[in-house]
């Protein structure tokens, strides 16, 4: 099964990209992540992180993957009816291929306000092709 968790990109530059996930009690990972207390899973808000960054590489590099993560630190829950809004910026072209980011991905509540939900830096790199793979082809 595969989460798409950016449903709109609101700003992009060479270097950065600002998108939205809008969470909805109809998104059936929240009827078990937590029963009475539904809220986005942190690994979905790094995984939206992830999505945004391969989104604003894909001219560069198709087929990213996340690589590494450094310094992530969480913070507030992103609840049903509420919105995630995901920033990324790219930091460094690697020599290896990898790009290293950083993001912050903070809840918009219904009343307008807004706290970081998660932030840190992570290194986006090529998907690795495994040889069996490779020699079946």
């Amino acid at each position: 099964m595969k989460f798409i968790l950016i449903d709109q990109v609101l700003h992009r530059t060479d270097s950065s990209l600002t998108a939205v996930k809008n969470v909805t009690a109809a998104e059936e990972y929240l009827a078990d992540h937590f029963p009475g207390f539904p809220v986005l899973p942190g690994v979905f808000m790094l995984e939206a992180l992830t999505q945004a960054a391969r989104e604003l590489l894909k001219d560069r590099a198709p087929n990213l993957v996340l690589g590494q993560v450094k310094v992530l630190r969480y913070g507030s829950f992103v609840r049903p009816g509420e919105s995630l809004k995901v920033e990324v910026n790219l930091e460094k072209s690697n020599g290896d291929g990898s790009f290293s980011m950083k993001g912050t991905a903070s809840v918009v509540r219904q009343d307008g306000t807004s706290e970081t939900a998660v932030a840190g830096r992570f290194t986006m790199r090529p998907a690795r092709i495994s040889v069996a793979a490779a020699t079946t082809t």
